[in-house]
């Protein structure tokens, strides 16, 4: 049988936590920054859970994450 590879970039981008539960960032952060609302701003410092639909794609991607 072949090796389970993981996606190097779904690795870099998805957060997984001891619990099992999969974290994302939110994405458009890199520029255009200043003229967003502060609330706006906040929300991309932070990690939201990855959606249900989601989530089965995400753990063929990185497989040895668990």
């Amino acid at each position: 049988m072949p090796k389970l590879k993981t996606h190097k970039g779904a690795r870099a981008r998805i957060h997984v936590t001891s619990t099992g539960k999969l974290l994302r960032r939110k994405g458009m952060s890199s520029h255009l920054r200043r003229k967003k609302p502060k609330n706006v701003r906040r929300t991309f410092d932070r990690k939201f859970p990855v959606d249900k639909s989601m989530e089965k794609n995400i753990r063929n991607l990185i497989p040895n994450s668990l």
